[in-house]
């Protein structure tokens, strides 16, 4: 199981941060960027995978800026708090959390942030603007459609749903379109397809997406 430790930013901010390690020597660092609903049992599974694959991963608490201990339901109310939240916090200091992680986690070699939904957003900003990253992995990113003038700092890949509400498949075309460099790969279903507590979770998705993923992080950071 992994355990609650403090990171501190560039610009002094103490927050949570998750550490999950493998029970071997590590082959790698994985950053990885929790949704809208905070650092929560999903996002601690999740680290604990990518962890069991050898990784030694950190999960930052970037709501931990306006409140600590932030772990919100995907029902209406989780829902309406987590985008408020973001909407408050922004994407910018977010980026200094990241930048503290990475820092930590590339003790154990190359790193690569992975984000999903609102973090996939900040795995793309991740990708374009700090130094020292080897890959990227963003799923359903929410804003990327509206970052294309951003070119990333390390091979990155990105994960979407053909039929996500919130992500029209033109603005994902047009993503292919002005970022060739990047692979965008498509899943028949809608956004969240990772998440086992969504609605929308895609098993066999979920799964091809995982397997893209780690053929990914073999190839850059190893």
């Amino acid at each position: 199981m992994g355990e609650v430790i403090k990171g501190t930013a560039t610009d002094g901010h103490k927050f949570d941060l998750y550490l999950a390690q493998p029970n071997y020597a590590a082959k790698g660092g994985i950053v990885l960027i929790q949704e809208t609903f905070g650092v929560n049992d999903h996002i601690r599974s999740v680290a604990e995978d990518f962890a069991s694959d050898g990784y030694l991963v950190g999960a930052p608490s970037l709501f931990d800026r306006i409140a600590s201990n932030i772990e919100l339901g995907r029902n209406p109310e989780g829902i309406a708090r987590g985008k408020g939240l973001k909407e408050n916090l922004g994407n910018e200091n977010p980026l200094f959390d990241i930048t503290s992680t990475i820092n930590i986690v590339k003790s154990a070699g190359n790193v690569a942030v992975i984000g999903y939904c609102w973090g996939g957003t900040l795995a793309w900003l991740s990708a374009c603007q700090i130094d020292g990253l080897s890959a990227a992995v963003s799923y359903y990113g929410d804003e990327v459609s509206g970052l294309t003038h951003m070119n990333p700092k390390c091979p990155t890949i990105l994960h979407f749903g053909e039929n996500d509400p919130f992500i029209p498949l033109s603005e994902v075309t047009l993503f292919k379109e002005m970022q060739p460099d990047c692979t965008v790969h498509l899943y028949p279903t809608g956004g969240s397809f990772n998440c086992q507590q969504a609605n929308n979770f895609n098993l066999t998705s979920s799964k091809i997406a995982l397997e893209r993923t780690m053929e990914h992080l073999a190839k850059y950071i190893i």
